[in-house]
This record gives structure tokens, sequence and C-alpha cells, in this order.
């Protein structure tokens, strides 16, 4: 990934079982990622998300930080790794239970599908299980959870989540390994130069 700044956005896609405003504009640079998400969920209502992650040059995770802002409240949640899945929290106690976990999955953003697929490259037909940090945004609820990527053909990765959901979804990607277009989650819109969002068109 260019070394120099880059602006992402996603729009979310909806149906009749999920509300439908939100956007996330995102700030990426070789080894960290700011972010703010701006969504409504069903039970917790408007929130705002705001994230920031920093990795290693070889995508090993190092840090989360993200601050939850819904109706009258404000919380937040700080970790780091140490990328070989020892996970200690914002005070320097250890986080035993995520335990072997290597990468951050935070819902709802696609930018956290990159990392894996950025951390160990798939050659084409390959599947890898991982342990990932799956963080809840709009409660900053956080649990370990077994997922999968398999490398359909180049650009496109097939997701699965072990959680015993059977939920599955195949990911087209750009040469950066960054999300285009997750089927009925997200989709990219396309930015000029200087990575201004509002009014961009869909990246195809």
């Amino acid at each position: 990934m260019p070394a120099a700044e880059r602006t992402l956005c996603w729009t979310p896609l909806t149906d009749e079982g999920r509300p439908g405003p939100g956007m996330e504009h995102l700030r990426l640079c070789a080894t960290s990622a700011d972010g703010m998400v701006l969504g409504v969920d069903e039970d917790q209502g408007p929130f705002r998300l705001h994230y920031q992650l920093r990795w290693t040059p070889r995508w090993q995770l190092r840090s989360a930080a993200l601050t939850l802002a819904t109706s009258g409240s404000t919380r937040t949640l700080r970790m780091e790794t140490d990328g070989q899945g020892r996970w200690r929290d914002g005070a320097g106690r250890p986080m035993s239970e995520l335990e072997g976990c290597l990468d951050i999955d935070i819902w709802p953003t696609p930018f956290t599908n990159t990392l894996p697929i950025r951390r160990e490259p798939l050659a084409i037909g390959e599947r890898r299980c991982i342990q990932v940090a799956w963080v809840f945004g709009p409660t900053l609820g956080i649990r370990k959870q077994a997922q999968a990527y398999t490398r359909l053909e180049h650009g496109l990765y097939r997701f699965e989540s072990l959680d015993g959901s059977g939920f599955t979804a195949d990911i087209a990607v750009d040469s950066d390994g960054l999300v285009l277009d997750y089927p009925d989650l997200f989709r990219r819109l396309r930015t000029g130069v200087g990575g201004g969002c509002p009014g961009g068109t869909v990246d195809q």
C-alpha cells in the first residue's frame, strides 16, 4: 500500500431489516487508519464510531482505540497487542479472552477485512481460518470470533463467519486489498483528487 495518505468512503447498503442512514470516512496511511462511522442501529439508535488502528509494515496489528458516541453518552475502548495473539486493555491489564487473536474485526466497517488479507496473502484457491477480536461498534462489546478467508480469484475473497451463524460473503477488493463491494452491506464511493467524499460515485 502506498505510504501517502489516502481518503476512502463507504456507504451502507440496506434492506428492509436494517436502518439505512450512514457513511464511513477513513484516512489511511501505510501503518495506521483513522476512521469515522455514522450509523443507526436497530437497538441502540443513532451512533458515531471513531476508530484508530496502528500496525507494523507487515500488517501485524499493534493497537486499537475506539470512541462511541450515542444519545447522551460517550464510551471508549483501548487495546494493545503484541502481534502474537496476546492483548492488553488501556490500563495494561491482560485480556485473556482474546488470546490467539491476531486481527480485529470492527462492525460496521469493511476496512478491517483488509488486515488479514494483507497480513497473510493467500494463493488463489487457498483458505485460511483465523481468530479475531470482534467488536460490535454500537455498544463496544468485544469477543473472540473464528473466521475464514478464501481467495477465489484476483480481487475476490470469500469471507466466512465460523461462529455458527453460517454467514458468508464474497468480497471484491482492489489491488491494495481494500473493499470495493461487500454484497448487501457496503459499497465504496469513488473519490477524486484530495479524497473528498460528498458527491462521490460508486467505485467499480
